[in-house]
């Protein structure tokens, strides 16, 4: 069978193309794909180390089966309208700058008594460069998802009312927020609690990376926000 692989950010650079086929008999496992992938498609053979694959936007393992009609994507490692449902939860990736302000609010309640706010914000040096402006990029679908669901986990371990996350993506300039988490709750120490859990969580997890941009240069970083 051919299967449609998608690529993000430094992957889909080096291959010159945000997807690739590749030719792989039916069931066979992620591993087996990650080998072709590299046999067949030799300028992606070196950036594979610390890749994952998701099939069918959710974290598969070397095991998993490949079957036809998966959508498949190859997931660099990761620096990811809004999406509201009725747990309380409000996640979503844009291009559009943020307004914390205006996230924060939405989230308000008479129960609460504490309205905590992260900013991740882009700043002008980073390893002794000035940074010019980052690049944002994003696999939209599975990123919100993701965001939505570390929102429903945090929502679950703390005493919380409600959780908004947001990520910018696009070209970002010195001083624009990337990242915003807000929660409210009734108490400050589950809200500064839950809000520093989800933050860590949306840079290991979320499917966002970022290019740093310099005089002479630019480099794809680990790390979302």
């Amino acid at each position: 069978m051919n299967v449609r692989v998608r690529l993000f950010a430094a992957l889909r650079e080096a291959a010159g193309a945000s997807e690739i086929t590749i030719d792989l008999p039916e069931g066979e496992p992620v591993s087996r794909l990650l080998g072709e992938v590299r046999r067949q498609h030799p300028a992606l053979a070196d950036r594979c180390e610390g890749v994952v694959v998701a099939v069918n936007q959710e974290y598969a393992d070397g095991s998993a089966p490949v079957a036809s009609g998966d959508e498949v994507a190859l997931i660099p490692p990761v620096s990811g309208g809004a999406v509201s449902d009725a747990e309380g939860v409000q996640a979503g990736v844009t291009p559009k700058p943020l307004d914390t302000r205006r996230i924060a609010e939405s989230l308000k309640a008479s129960s609460d008594g504490a309205l905590i706010t992260f900013e991740g914000v882009v700043r002008d040096n980073n390893l002794g460069r000035r940074v010019l402006f980052l690049e944002y990029e994003a696999y939209g679908e599975m990123a919100e998802s993701v965001l939505r669901r570390i929102g429903r986990e945090t929502l679950e371990d703390y005493d919380i009312g409600g959780i908004a996350l947001w990520h910018r993506t696009g070209r970002l300039e010195i001083g624009e927020v990337s990242l915003v988490v807000a929660v409210s709750s009734p108490h400050r120490r589950a809200a500064f609690d839950a809000c520093r859990e989800a933050v860590e969580k949306v840079k290991a997890l979320a499917p966002v990376w970022k290019r740093e941009v310099w005089d002479g240069g630019s480099e794809w970083l680990r790390g979302a926000g």
